[in-house]
């Protein structure tokens, strides 16, 4: 049986997950001293601008060695901006520790946490943290949990109280007693006579609860036997790998309260190297595979991939993917330690896989017959900045710098906007984007500035105009003449363009007709408000030529002088796109945010409960893209950060009034500028 175990640390944001990871490293004597957040000398958040924030914004790995296990540790970001980092790092582990803290208007926030550990059918365990700061009784914080999971939560250790503080527990399956003791181990105590009857009851709950799943154990029980130790331990541990239940211990991790304990049982419960590559559906036999959890861009190894191995050895030099590694290293936070082999089970980082991206499936291999193992998606952006080089000099080297912070971060997208002619950064949140930013500062040396990005208005017309245009010009030699007639009509909206030629008796030679086509497409592209003119059709209906003086440049003038001179009889209006928005939030915030599309001049399509998530609703609206931008900020004030939203195009619609003189000035000022 494997000895190694991998587990990702995942939670809301505050939870102390970060905290919890330096105690355990500490409680394993993997460290000599322990960090803070506040100091930013912890190994998890080694990153600077992890640092500068006092929180997480990428993966951190630790492995050590504790009790006869080898444990990697991986440390996930817990703003829902992040979330992409710690999903794609999920799908490498063998189990989850989800922390929380013991606060009941906060459980909903790990409602997303938990439904992608139950979609991609990853073992879980809660660790409920800051107990000493418990304002309720953990029985009363459990129900509110239990409303964000789909998996039964089974508490295996009650509290010991003090009055209002919680001094230790007592285990439910050993049925022994401890109190807790800063920086280092419990003390074995007689189990108090306050907590006996509590912890009668709570083992009773916990033993139905894994007879749920076992059949031998429910005869057990009718028949009033009781389980060994060992037994219930058993049924823990195939229970969990089986993902049919969520253990659920506590603790402070700032004091090391229940830390050790909590180590003791991750070697003990949680499934195997062994029993994931199984669940995951990796065989035994045949070439060497593993994934990418993470890509690191170093300032002095390059590029590093943090890679799961699922099946065989890997060593320095070896071939994956058909690119030679550069160097094998455990991790420890930002410190590396090469090393000459990793076997299956490890997770270590693999050096200057060029062209190698998060996510990906790597064997030794040709492989044409390797199946990709499942990726973790990436969410749709939610939040953009217009961003260019603060130095104009350094624009040259923007695309190179972007491109390798795009490989750190997939859920990142950066694309030069067509209409708008804006280079945009698109990610989860202001935050996200501002973290991708100082990467691009701290690890490139590119400073940039950003701006709310542009919206691609649009213009059109309502009335249809015959309009006769002329160009003429005579300097010496021959001159410049063009002449035609044009129908200028609206379009039903989404038409586009049409252009067609009616012209008879060669009044326009044809040769000079696709002129006409250009000089009107020309003139398109900046409509009489700046705009492009959409949804409009042209018509050559008539013209005259001169026989030495025209030529396809003075027809194509001549037709934009029939455009210019058209445009105020054909009634012009202002367009701006209208997208289809999908926001998905609690439903206690729903009335909330029916309010937040009206006042932003958005349409309510309909609402309904959300599909597989219990508690939440999901709204359909059409509102302007304009009203977009900084829509997801407002949505996560109202559901403690957790709100959010998908968009699509879907159709132009006319502007008028306020809203469209306001459009106008700002055009104004950006033209000026």
């Amino acid at each position: 049986m494997s000895n190694k175990r991998t587990v990702a640390i995942v939670g809301a944001s505050l939870s102390g997950k970060t905290t919890l990871l330096e105690s355990l490293l500490n409680a394993a004597g993997a460290i000599s001293r322990k960090g803070t957040v506040k100091e930013g000398n912890t190994v998890g958040d080694s990153s600077a601008e992890a640092r500068d924030r006092q929180a997480s914004t990428e993966v951190s790995a630790a492995t050590i060695e504790h009790g006869g296990f080898i444990y990697n540790f991986i440390d996930c970001p817990g703003s829902i901006e992040f979330a992409s980092e710690a999903n794609h790092a999920l799908m490498g582990v063998d189990a989850a520790l989800v922390v929380c803290e013991p606060v009941i208007e906060r459980a909903m926030m790990l409602a997303p946490v938990f439904r992608f550990l139950e979609e991609q059918e990853i073992p879980h365990i809660l660790f409920i943290n800051k107990i000493d700061r418990a304002a309720g009784l953990i029985r009363d914080f459990m129900p509110a949990i239990d409303a964000v999971s789909s998996h039964p939560l089974v508490l295996h250790q009650v509290p010991i109280r003090d009055g209002e503080d919680v001094t230790g527990y007592v285990e439910l399956v050993s049925e022994q007693a401890y109190n807790y003791q800063d920086s280092a181990a419990a003390t074995e105590v007689d189990l108090p006579e306050s907590v006996k009857e509590r912890e009668e009851s709570a083992r009773t709950v916990l033993l139905e609860s894994l007879a749920d799943f076992d059949d031998s154990l429910l005869e057990q029980l009718i028949e009033d036997e009781a389980p060994s130790q060992d037994e219930v331990r058993d049924y823990v541990k195939r229970e969990l790998a089986a993902n049919q239940i969520v253990p659920v211990f506590f603790g402070a991790a700032e004091q090391e309260h229940g830390v050790r304990r909590l180590l003791n049982h991750l070697g003990e419960i949680m499934p195997t190297s062994d029993d994931t590559a199984k669940r995951r559906g990796v065989g035994e036999g045949g070439e060497t595979l593993a994934q990418v959890m993470k890509t690191y861009m170093t300032p002095h190894s390059g590029k590093l991939s943090l890679v799961r191995i699922w099946r065989g050895k890997i060593s320095d030099g070896d071939t994956l993917n058909g690119i030679r590694i550069a160097g094998i290293y455990r991790m420890m936070g930002s410190n590396q330690t090469k090393i000459s082999s990793a076997e299956a089970g490890d997770v270590v980082a693999l050096g200057r896989l060029e062209g190698i991206a998060t996510g990906d499936t790597l064997s030794s291999g040709s492989g044409d017959g390797t199946d990709p193992l499942p990726r973790a998606p990436n969410p749709p952006p939610v939040y953009s900045f217009a961003i260019a080089a603060e130095n104009r000099d350094d624009e040259v080297k923007l695309s190179a710098a972007i491109a390798k912070v795009l490989e750190e971060d997939p859920s990142l997208e950066v694309a030069q906007n067509s209409e708008t002619h804006e280079f945009v950064m698109a990610g989860q949140g202001e935050i996200h984007l501002q973290v991708s930013l100082a990467r691009l500062k701290n690890k490139h040396g590119l400073t940039v500035t950003t701006e709310r990005p542009r919206v691609a208005y649009k213009e059109a017309i309502r009335k249809s105009v015959s309009q006769h245009g002329r160009f003429k010009r005579q300097t010496g030699g021959h001159g410049m003449f063009g002449d035609v007639h044009l129908d200028v009509k609206p379009l039903p909206r989404g038409s586009g363009f049409q252009f067609e030629s009616k012209v008879v008796g060669g009044n326009v030679p044809r040769q000079y007709i696709p002129a006409v086509e250009a000089g009107v497409r020309e003139f398109l592209v900046s409509g009489p408000n700046g705009f492009p003119l959409v949804d409009v059709s042209v018509t050559l209906t008539d013209g005259s030529y001169h026989a030495v003086d025209s030529n396809e440049q003075s027809f194509k003038l001549a037709a934009r002088v029939a455009m210019v001179e058209a445009m105020p009889k054909c009634s012009p209006v202002l367009l701006e796109p209208i997208c289809t928005v999908t926001i998905s939030i609690p439903n206690d915030a729903t009335s909330k945010v029916h309010a937040v599309i009206s006042g932003r001049r958005g349409q309510i399509l309909g609402f309904q409960a959300k599909e597989n998530w219990e508690g939440w609703d999901e709204i359909s609206a059409y509102m302007p893209q304009a009203e977009l931008h900084d829509l997801i900020v407002e949505l996560r004030s109202l559901t403690l950060g957790i709100g959010w939203y998908s968009w699509e195009y879907d159709h132009l619609s006319e502007i008028t009034g306020r809203i469209a003189e306001q459009v106008l000035e700002q055009f104004a000022v950006e033209a000026e500028a």
